[in-house]
């Protein structure tokens, strides 16, 4: 039955329709009444609009407390005697959080791909060489093959010829630039900007490694993604990062430095990074104090609008832990310079990847970060950080090496050709491979990581899977620690057929976060009746009323229908939609450690508990029903809202890491513009698998449609064996878990899953 808008007439209905209103006052009959026991809702315009809004400015508020937050703690912990101690777990958390958590390959040589050529510069004797060389940083993932390079460093070695190095330096270019850029031999940079060949010119050992470009293609004839953000989606999934992919190559060869020293000299190892380069080298330098000086050239200053720098500059958790002052102290008080100097300034449009732009620091930017660094650390120790406003070679120089009194010379590098081409090529190809044997080894590190789980009996398992879902709700998903606002429920009716009425239900949640849903009641219910709850949740770009009005050809009205069958339901918006307006949600909750779903979760807890609130309801029979998007939620929500009594995943359940981190499948989001969807290590935690354990032993099911492009059948069948596994084998609750295979894309099929429903909500079904 087709429902009606209370109001004049079908003609009001049909335009109130048309303009995408969900509500309707009533026209001369004064407002719709509320739901009894909640006050009338008199917001107006686009409730998911706001909702979105308002999610946005509390995120941002969240950042900016957690500014101050950082500082109070590093403040407090310099000042104590844990100081050491505090400052290893700080690096333990920074390690993890870029994914630098492998242990590098040893080498005894550089791998020469380009025989030495000599560089004279005002005799004819050569003053220093170069080479091309690349060099092992990663073995193989997995017991088979770890002693076998897997990732290589590539780039340019410059050797002080017939004297000693006074020092090394690992000299990092720009994203867009290539090592012989910075030493002469290729591009436009003048040449007090050639700093790698001025390193040479001083009788510094210099390495130039190759960061991986910014170019953008299709990839797959799809997503225009650059380089650096098409690595960076699988190696995110899988507990990784390009970010440390880098930071080890850099100290790859900070390794080999330290382990040629001569024995009773300790001649200086240094890091100069420009642009991207610079982050690498901050980085590099607040993981290992090895590292004896650090130079930044035209990036240090505040990260608290990261989520629009390019998105592989996204670090989850960073902003709960770090900005750039506080990767300063880690360096502390080994000597930092911070160049003031231009950055290249780039806008990337969306077209499938992450928009985002790049821009110079303003001065006052830079040196109010640089503040921040001087207030943390101890008396004594704010003096190692220098600013220089300037990208000069003699100011920059003066600072590098004060025993250089000589006036730098430029020299003749002769002929040299780059194949700059191929050698980024090799190193896309190295690093792609990396994370897809990653993805291969993921499945046994899961098991692994869920190796202390009781399933022996039902009670050890609750109290087992407990911990495990205490890592979901913290390292995974996120969690606000913000007591829930006071429900403060507003409510209209704005729907009525023969069978249910509907109310737009309003929820605080946090301050300017609120959740938002209808609710159909069924008409009918006695007084003292409890009554199950069926929660209906849409999919992407979706709203409530995709549930139960017009008969969408994916929903096919299924919250209406269960209506009809006597369940009470309730459709929340959930604030995935607007597109890059809900995605940047995403990228402003990431640094702080959390996701879209430290939201979504809290407003469907709030949701909940509300409804156990009403007369109708039973509070025990409580189900969450979700289509897509709303099945990703299926897997999410229940695991951490553990009042939902069961959980229905449908037109989603896949192997989701692979769906996440292949680049192989078509299937595979490394294709598309979902820039949002990734979790970070999922891989080495929780697939789909393992978050149908958080929600067992409450019952779940599976709807899945075989013509349905989320993924194929394979894939899904051996994802949900293992659910099987766990239910029928381990807990012998197989009566609990349930998939049904249909005919059909992707969409709801209401046959199977209606009738897991009425089963385990223990509700009569009225079509038998």
């Amino acid at each position: 039955m087709r429902s009606r808008v209370v109001g004049k007439g079908e003609l009001v209905m049909r335009l109130i329709l048309i303009a995408g209103v969900c509500w309707l006052s009533m026209i001369g009959l004064g407002q719709s009444e509320p739901l009894p026991g909640t006050e009338l809702l008199r917001m107006e315009g686009d409730l998911a609009s706001e909702m979105v809004a308002g999610i946005d400015r509390f995120l941002l508020r969240q950042i900016e407390q957690t500014r101050a937050e950082r500082l109070d703690e590093w403040k407090t912990a310099f000042e104590a005697d844990s100081h050491d101690e505090f400052v290893e777990q700080k690096r333990t958390a920074l390690a993890k959080m870029l994914g630098v958590v492998d242990s590098r390959l040893p080498f005894d040589d550089w791998q020469t791909l380009k025989p030495a050529t000599p560089i004279r510069q005002e005799t004819d004797e050569p003053t220093w060489t170069v080479s091309a060389v690349r060099w092992p940083v990663l073995g193989f993932p997995g017991p088979t093959w770890p002693d076998q390079p897997s990732i290589y460093g590539e780039g340019l070695l410059l050797t002080p010829n017939g004297t000693k190095p006074r020092g090394n330096v690992v000299v990092i270019p720009d994203a867009d630039q290539v090592p012989e850029e910075l030493v002469g031999l290729a591009g436009q940079v003048p040449p007090e900007r050639q700093y790698a060949r001025h390193y040479a010119e001083m009788g510094w050992r210099v390495l130039v490694p190759t960061l991986i470009s910014r170019d953008r293609a299709k990839r797959n004839g799809r997503a225009n993604l650059t380089n650096r953000e098409y690595l960076y989606r699988s190696a995110f999934v899988l507990g990784r990062h390009l970010i440390g992919y880098e930071v080890q190559t850099v100290l790859a060869g900070v390794d080999f430095f330290s382990q040629t020293q001569a024995k009773g000299q300790q001649p200086p190892i240094e890091v100069f990074g420009v642009g991207e380069g610079g982050m690498i080298a901050l980085y590099a330098a607040a993981l290992d104090d090895r590292i004896t000086s650090t130079h930044v050239a035209g990036y240090f200053g505040p990260r608290e609008r990261s989520w629009e720098e390019p998105i592989s500059r996204n670090v989850f958790g960073r902003l709960k832990h770090f900005g750039d002052a506080e990767l300063a102290a880690l360096i502390a008080p080994r000597n930092l310079t911070i160049l003031d100097a231009d950055y290249p300034a780039l806008e990337l449009p969306g077209e499938g990847g992450a928009p985002a732009k790049l821009e110079r620091v303003a001065t006052e930017n830079v040196r109010s970060e640089v503040a921040r660094a001087r207030k943390i650390l101890p008396k004594g120790w704010a003096e190692s950080i220098t600013v220089r406003k300037t990208s000069t070679t003699t100011d920059v120089f003066e600072s590098v090496d004060k025993q250089a009194g000589e006036t730098l010379v430029t020299a003749d590098p002769g002929p040299w050709e780059v194949d700059a081409k191929s050698r980024q090529r090799r190193l896309l190809a190295n690093a792609d491979r990396h994370n897809q044997w990653l993805l291969r080894e993921s499945p046994y590190v899961r098991e692994q990581f869920f190796k202390d789980l009781k399933t022996d009996s039902l009670t050890a398992y609750r109290e087992s899977i407990d911990d495990y879902r205490q890592i979901f709700r913290e390292d995974v998903i996120g969690e606000f620690d913000i007591e829930p606002l006071a429900f403060n429920p507003r409510s209209r009716t704005s729907w009525e057929t023969e069978t249910w009425t509907g109310y737009e239900v309003v929820l605080d949640v946090f301050p300017d976060v609120f959740a938002y849903g209808v609710l159909l009641m069924p008409k009918g219910i006695e007084d003292g009746e409890k009554r199950p709850v069926v929660v209906c949740q849409h999919g992407l770009e979706g709203r409530p009323t995709d549930t139960f009005l017009d008969n969408h050809r994916a929903y096919h009205d299924f919250a209406a229908k269960l209506a009809e069958r006597g369940f009470i339901v309730f459709a929340p918006q959930n604030p995935y939609l607007f597109k890059d307006r809900f995605r940047t949600l995403q990228r402003k909750a990431n640094p702080l450690g959390r996701s879209l779903f430290s939201i979504i979760v809290p407003q469907h807890q709030q949701i909940v508990d509300w409804l156990q609130t009403l007369p109708q309801v039973d509070p025990d029979r409580i189900g969450f029903y979700g289509l897509s998007y709303g099945g990703k939620s299926a897997m999410r929500i229940p695991a951490l809202v553990t009042d939902y009594a069961l959980s229905i995943c449908s037109a989603d359940f896949n192997e989701w890491v692979w769906k996440n981190a292949s680049t192989r499948a078509k299937h595979s989001y490394v294709w598309t513009g979902e820039y949002e969807i990734f979790e970070f290590n999922l891989g080495g935690t929780f697939n789909y698998a393992e978050m149908a354990a958080l929600i067992a032993p409450r019952p779940f099911m599976v709807e899945r449609g075989h013509f349905d492009g989320v993924a194929p059948d394979e894939t899904v069948a051996a994802e949900f064996a293992k659910v099987r596994r766990l239910y029928n084998a381990k807990l012998g609750i197989g009566d609990r878990c349930e998939i049904e295979w249909f005919v059909g894309p992707h969409t709801i099929n209401g046959q199977g899953t209606f009738e897991f429903l009425h089963r385990h909500l223990n509700w009569p079904n009225p079509h038998r």
